[in-house]
């Protein structure tokens, strides 16, 4: 079904110019009442509403006879199946910036399944309706579990496409387009957005790196031509750089520059992010073993290995914290430590593939320079994820 999606607020002022009386009690009423549509939905915030293909063009038309319309910021079209019409989708506070405050709970760094040296696009198929049967929040494409650096361009932009499709509008995708050329990382980027990815996921260039001025001037320059939200990734294990909280704040002004996904593993670091940007960049665990203490500061989830594994569980995790349920959060946090670190015991995503070919998701199939699990080590994380009450 094709569907046209709205992006409305309450508006003060009425549609042309009125006089006397008569035209400002309605004002008044409408002010406090807020606006109600086609009798099935009221705008007292900023909102967002869907309606199916035959019903928008009436729907619009209804908006400018009242005398206070709402403001229509956007209106897209979108493919989704078994759409409800009139769906409240999300809501935003007035005043807040519409392109932030995008991401919560819990992301799965997607693997990448491979056979004979090809993506498995059937396997990543049964891979992404698992994760979607199973609560997940969003998912992450051609990110570092996905073995992106050995994904050639063809691949790398086929797999965004793919996911985005298999998707189909149910949960978020999140598409992995960073690189440490920033021409190659804005035209991966325009691309995402073009096949319809809802974020964008860029770590920091590697190897050539730069400091941080330059990266200010390299994320700045990728959000100058996207129109979707971009999380940064700092990951200083993997990149020899690190983006220090006074960057994070000069970047959080920036409107399209909505989170970053933190796994430079320094919490303390992580609270002095928070403190500086004042609301205005949200954090995300890069880190499964600190999706508690980061959330407790204020993060708002977690960009998973583990809920590769795990991702209801990774989600209620999330989801407590997001409730105020510490202690739950916390219970599960402890609970899934022994797996976390056995999934870290090589380098990610090669335990990963490992467990999830078990799983019967794929083979556990890398590209070199990655190598498959030594025998020791499987044993071992097979035993955990046994105890983890995983069935095997």
């Amino acid at each position: 079904m094709t569907s046209v999606v709205f992006l409305l607020s309450p508006c003060s002022s009425a549609k042309g110019k009125t006089k006397g009386e008569n035209a400002e009690a309605p004002k008044r009423q409408n002010r406090e009442a807020g606006r109600r549509v086609n009798n099935s939905v009221t705008v007292t915030q900023n909102l967002c509403v869907v309606l199916s293909e035959k019903e928008y063009s009436p729907f619009f038309r209804q908006l400018f006879r009242n005398s206070l319309p709402p403001i229509v910021f956007s209106a897209f079209f979108v493919v989704k199946k078994h759409l409800e019409t009139k769906t409240l989708l999300y809501t935003f506070p007035k005043g807040e910036n519409n392109m932030k405050n995008t991401f919560k709970g819990a992301s799965t760094a997607l693997i990448t399944p491979m056979k004979d040296g090809r993506i498995d696009f059937d396997a990543f198929a049964a891979l992404v309706e698992d994760q979607i049967k199973n609560d997940i929040d969003s998912l992450v494409v051609c990110g570092t579990t996905g073995e992106s650096a050995t994904l050639n361009d063809k691949e790398h932009r086929e797999l965004i496409k793919f996911c985005v499709d298999q998707v189909g509008g149910r949960v978020p995708v999140i598409a992995g387009t960073g690189s440490n050329d920033t021409s190659y990382a804005i035209e991966l980027s325009a691309y995402a957005c073009e096949v319809g990815a809802d974020m964008l996921l860029l770590v920091t260039p590697y190897y050539n790196k730069t400091s941080q001025r330059g990266l200010i001037k390299h994320f700045e320059a990728v959000a100058d031509v996207i129109d979707k939200p971009m999380i940064l990734y700092n990951v200083p294990s993997r990149t020899s750089l690190n983006i220090l909280p006074e960057t994070y704040r000069e970047l959080s002004y920036n409107e399209k520059i909505v989170a970053a996904k933190e796994a430079n593993g320094n919490i303390s670091a992580v609270a002095e992010t928070i403190h500086l940007c004042e609301g205005r960049l949200d954090i995300i665990s890069g880190n499964d073993d600190q999706i508690v203490p980061i959330m407790a500061l204020g993060g708002v989830g977690v960009i998973s290995v583990l809920s590769n594994v795990l991702p209801k569980e990774t989600h209620e995790m999330c989801k407590a914290m997001l409730e105020g349920r510490v202690a739950d959060a916390a219970a599960l946090q402890l609970k899934y430590l022994p797996l976390i670190n056995a999934l870290f015991c090589e380098t990610n995503p090669i335990p990963a593939k490992a467990a999830m070919a078990k799983l019967g998701f794929c083979t556990d199939e890398l590209r070199l320079p990655l190598c498959e699990i030594s025998d020791s080590n499987r044993a071992k994380l097979f035993a955990i994820m046994k105890d983890a009450g995983i069935n095997l």
